[in-house]
C-alpha cells in the first residue's frame, strides 16, 4: 500500500489540517487559543512540517518533499522531470483534504466568526501590504532560503552523509519556523504552492458561512514566487554540489 504519492499525499495533508489548524484556533471566535498571535502560528507550522514530513516517510515518501517547490528542485538536481507533475497534483490534493478537515474540525466556530478575511487567512496566504511584485519576490525569497538551507543541511559538507535521517525532518521544521519568524511578516510566507492552492479551492467549494471570495486575482502569487525561488534554489545547488 505505500507509495511515494500516498506519502506525498497524506503528509501534505496532516501538513495542512496542522498548520491552517494553528491559524484557525487563533482567529476563529470561542477558540480556547484565539488571539495567540504571530508566534503560536510560526510555532504551529513548524511542528505541522515535522508532523508532514514523518507521514510521508511512513506512507511510502522517501523523499517527503510534501512541497512542489522541493519537487522542481529536486527535478532540477537530478533531472527526475517526471515526478513534478504527478506529486504536485498528489501534494495539491493532500492540502485540499486538510483543509477540508480543518473546516470540519472547526464547525461550530465558522458561523459565530463574522470576519470573512480572517476565515480566508485560516485557508490561504494574504499579503501584509498588497503589491504583486514585491508580494512576488518575498514568496521567492522566503522559498529559495528554504530549499537552499535544505539541501546545505543535507548535503554532504553538512556531515558525512548529510544529516541524520533522524534528526533532518526537525531541522527542516526550524528552518520552516526561523523562515515564518524573519520573513513571513509580508506575505504570511507559503514557501509551498500546495500549501495555498490547495486551501484556497477548499475555501471556494466548501460551504462556509460568511466566508466571502476567495482572492483568486492573487492566488498565481503564492504559487509561481515559491516555484521560482526553488527553481533558483536547486540550480545554485546543483552548480554547488555538481
Amino acid at each position: 500500500m505505500r507509495s511515494p504519492l500516498l506519502g506525498e499525499f497524506l503528509g501534505t495533508m496532516v501538513l495542512i489540517l496542522l498548520g491552517d489548524g494553528v491559524v484557525a484556533g487563533v482567529l476563529l471566535k470561542r477558540s480556547k487559543a484565539e488571539g495567540s498571535g504571530w508566534l503560536a502560528i510560526t510555532a504551529g507550522w513548524c511542528f505541522a512540517v515535522l508532523c508532514g514530513i514523518f507521514t510521508a516517510i511512513l506512507c511510502g515518501s522517501k523523499a517527503a518533499d510534501i512541497n512542489p517547490a522541493f519537487v522542481l528542485a529536486g527535478a532540477v538536481q537530478t533531472g527526475a522531470w517526471g515526478t513534478v507533475v504527478p506529486y504536485t497534483l498528489a501534494e495539491i490534493a493532500g492540502a485540499f483534504a486538510g483543509a477540508a478537515l480543518v473546516w470540519l474540525h472547526y464547525w461550530p466556530h465558522w458561523k459565530i466568526t463574522e470576519d470573512a478575511e480572517a476565515k480566508r487567512g485560516i485557508f490561504c496566504t494574504i499579503p501584509a501590504i498588497r503589491n504583486y511584485f514585491w508580494n512576488f519576490f518575498s514568496e521567492a525569497l522566503a522559498t529559495f532560503v528554504l530549499v537552499l538551507s535544505v539541501g546545505a543541511l543535507n548535503s554532504r559538507f553538512a556531515a558525512p552523509n548529510g544529516a541524520a535521517p533522524g534528526l533532518s525532518p526537525y531541522l527542516v521544521s526550524c528552518v520552516v519556523w526561523g523562515i515564518g519568524l524573519s520573513l513571513g511578516g509580508t506575505t504570511g510566507y507559503a514557501i509551498n504552492p500546495a500549501r495555498d492552492l490547495g486551501p484556497r479551492l477548499a475555501h471556494s467549494v466548501l460551504p462556509i458561512p460568511g466566508k466571502g471570495p476567495s482572492d483568486w486575482r492573487y492566488a498565481p502569487i503564492p504559487f509561481l514566487g515559491p516555484m521560482f525561488g526553488g527553481l533558483l534554489a536547486g540550480l545554485l545547488l546543483k552548480a554547488i554540489l555538481a
